[in-house]
């Protein structure tokens, strides 16, 4: 693991720094450190990158440096490039299948990605690190028109402020009265009618099971009231609005139980690994609610990633929701949403179910862009 323990953590290491904007090279263009694209990758604009891993651009090219997704209620599909610190996550995971093999009993890897989580965490919570939100809007094409509070507002006391930003509250409408279930969170979804379904098309980690991301024991009650259910996974990228919202009308029960573990990059390739279960190995926090019309459960997974600070819920105990009403919100770093809901209670809107599902044996499936409140599914009408 010479290379892995140089090069590609040097790298890693060098790409966090680089976001502080006290950082000499700093220059407040995010895209000079853990923003920096392929696309961006111009004659001089990352030296300092190939000096760490001067294989990077074959690197990338031999493990992809992003991912197709679906653009809804069109056949298009379009590539999102992995920002740098997301493309140097998938290296340290998938360079070499033996460290593939010896990733999970390192704790130098364990203790290296939580070391520059926590780091880019202090250096976002920062008051010059505001600085940072011209150039974040600029990379990623933000509107701005839907922030409840503009970029220049003081209520942005930090770049993690405007990481973590609240919308307006017509942003983010809820569609389609007559379908039940809503999108958690703006991102790119996949659903599946059973676990199985999931473990089969996309979750390959070879250890995963709803116990297991759950944190429960399999004679849990609970674990066996979600066996056999449905899931959906939301992931959320850097760019994205990062508060996550309720798929339901349902009610809070108990209050958010957290689960401590590692800061993988939960990417689509991680996800399809099948040597690492990432979603049950990072560190997550599970919520419980009530769903209003079956009166069954849904277990609600925030799951932490790469450089991603905290996990932070805005409902306690008892609360109610409406589709659509806040849960809670991620610090800096991409993210995932799971829902994993008893059996029988949706189904899903077909044409998430088709692009989720693989066109031919062997293959995967394909996410869907969302935004919170689209419709992705009903109660299914015998449930009624």
């Amino acid at each position: 693991m010479e290379f892995l323990d140089g090069g590609i953590a040097e790298a890693l290491k060098e790409s966090v720094e680089r976001s502080d904007p006290q950082h000499a090279a700093n220059s407040n263009d995010v895209t000079q450190g853990i923003h920096g694209h392929l696309h961006h990758f111009a004659p001089g604009h990352h030296s300092w990158l190939n000096k760490f891993v001067p294989q990077l651009q074959s690197l990338a090219t031999k493990y992809h440096a992003g991912n197709y997704v679906a653009i809804r209620g069109t056949n298009e599909r379009v590539f999102e490039s992995m920002p740098i610190y997301a493309r140097l996550g998938m290296h340290i995971l998938f360079y070499g299948r033996e460290q593939v093999k010896l990733l999970e009993g390192s704790k130098r890897i364990e203790q290296l990605l939580m070391e520059q989580s926590k780091r880019e965490g202090q250096i976002y919570d920062s008051p010059e690190s505001r600085n940072h939100i011209p150039s974040f809007i600029h990379t990623y094409n933000i509107e701005t028109n839907e922030l409840l509070y503009p970029p220049d507002s003081p209520a942005y006391k930090n770049f993690n402020d405007f990481f973590y930003r609240k919308l307006k509250p017509d942003a983010r409408p809820v569609q389609n009265p007559h379908h039940e279930f809503c999108s958690a969170a703006d991102c790119r979804l996949v659903v599946y009618p059973a676990v199985h379904d999931a473990q089969t098309f996309w979750i390959k980690g070879d250890e995963f099971t709803v116990p297991a991301l759950l944190g429960l024991d399999r004679s849990d009650p609970l674990c066996q009231a979600l066996e056999g259910g449905s899931l959906a996974s939301f992931r959320l990228a850097p760019s994205d609005y990062h508060r996550f919202h309720s798929i339901a009308d349902a009610t809070v029960i108990g209050g958010p139980r957290d689960i401590p573990g590692q800061y993988y990059t939960v990417n689509p390739q991680a996800v399809n690994e099948k040597n690492l279960d990432v979603l049950s190995a990072n560190k997550r926090s599970v919520l419980l609610l009530n769903h209003d019309a079956t009166n069954k459960k849904i277990a609600f997974i925030a799951v932490g990633a790469l450089l991603v600070g905290s996990i932070q819920w805005t409902v306690s105990a008892g609360s109610k929701v409406r589709r659509g009403d806040e849960l809670g919100f991620f610090a800096y770093g991409g993210s995932t949403v799971v829902a994993i809901l008893e059996p029988g209670m949706v189904e899903w809107d077909s044409d998430l179910v088709a692009n989720s599902s693989p066109p031919k044996p062997g293959q995967l499936g394909i996410e869907t862009m969302m935004k919170v409140g689209w419709s992705i599914g009903k109660v299914p009408d015998n449930k009624k």
